[in-house]
C-alpha cells in the first residue's frame, strides 16, 4: 500500500477535488471527444505527479552509531573539504544529494543522537546544485551529536521549485538513525557535513536510497 507523507495531506485533498471537477466539467462544457479525452488524461498525469511526489515509502533502517545514511533520495553532486561558515567554521567534507522532482522529498536523520542545533535561514531561490546554494538559498541547518561519531550537521536546501521546507528538528531533541527529520517541497538538496577523515562509501554520480543506505562511516 503506497503511503503519502502528512505534509502532503491537504494538497493530495485539494488536487483530488479539483481533478474530479475538472474532469466533469470537461465533459459539460467541451463537445469534442477527443479534446475532452485529451484534456482529461493531462488531469490525471498532474494527479500522478502530486501523489508520486508526496510518497513516503517504508524504510528499514539497520541502526549504527558508526554509520552516517543517506537522508534523502537522490544522486550525490558534491564530495570535497571546505569551509563550513555557519557552525564549525573550520574545514570539513561536504557530501551534497541532489534531489529531482520525481525523488522521496522525505528527510531522515542520517544518524542518532541528540539535535545540537537548528535554524532556519529566509533566502533565494538558486537552482540546488548552484554553488551558492548552499549559503544563499532558503535552508535550514541542523547539527546532530552522538559519542562516536561527534558531530554531523545535515543542512536541507530550497531549489528553484522548492518553496517550502518543513524542518522537525528541535534543540535537545533525542532522535533516531532514519526516522522523519522533515520535508522539502518541488526539488531541492541537502548537504552532509562530516569530519575531515570520515571513510566514504559513495562517489559522485552515485544515487542513494535515504533512510538505509550507508553513505560514511567512522
Amino acid at each position: 500500500m503506497i503511503r503519502f507523507h502528512k505534509e502532503g495531506y491537504r494538497i493530495i485533498i485539494i488536487a483530488f477535488v479539483l481533478s474530479i471537477a475538472g474532469i466533469l466539467l470537461v465533459e459539460k462544457f467541451i463537445e469534442t471527444s477527443w479534446l475532452v479525452i485529451t484534456i482529461q488524461i493531462i488531469i490525471i498525469a498532474f494527479l500522478i505527479i502530486i501523489l508520486q511526489f508526496f510518497r513516503n515509502p517504508k524504510r528499514l533502517t539497520v541502526l549504527g552509531d558508526d554509520t552516517i545514511i543517506a537522508p534523502v533520495d537522490g544522486k550525490v553532486v558534491v564530495i570535497e573539504e571546505v569551509e563550513e561558515p555557519e557552525y564549525f567554521k573550520d574545514k570539513r567534507l561536504q557530501v551534497s544529494i541532489f534531489m529531482s522532482p520525481i525523488n522521496v522529498h522525505v528527510t531522515r536523520y542520517a544518524m542518532s543522537g541528540v539535535v545540537k542545533y537548528s535554524k532556519y535561514h529566509p533566502g533565494k531561490y538558486l537552482v540546488a546544485w548552484h554553488p551558492k546554494a548552499s549559503t544563499e538559498n532558503e535552508r535550514t541547518t541542523v547539527v546532530l551529536e552522538n559519542k562516536t561519531l561527534g558531530e554531523v550537521l545535515y543542512r536541507q536546501i530550497a531549489g528553484a521549485l522548492a518553496k517550502r521546507i518543513v524542518n522537525y528538528a528541535k534543540e535537545g531533541d533525542k532522535v533516531v538513525q532514519g526516522t522523519d527529520a522533515g520535508f522539502i517541497k518541488f526539488g531541492s538538496r541537502v548537504d552532509l557535513f562530516l569530519p575531515i577523515g570520515t571513510k566514504l562509501n559513495v562517489k559522485l554520480g552515485d544515487k542513494v536510497n535515504g533512510g538505509v543506505q550507508v553513505i560514511a562511516e567512522k
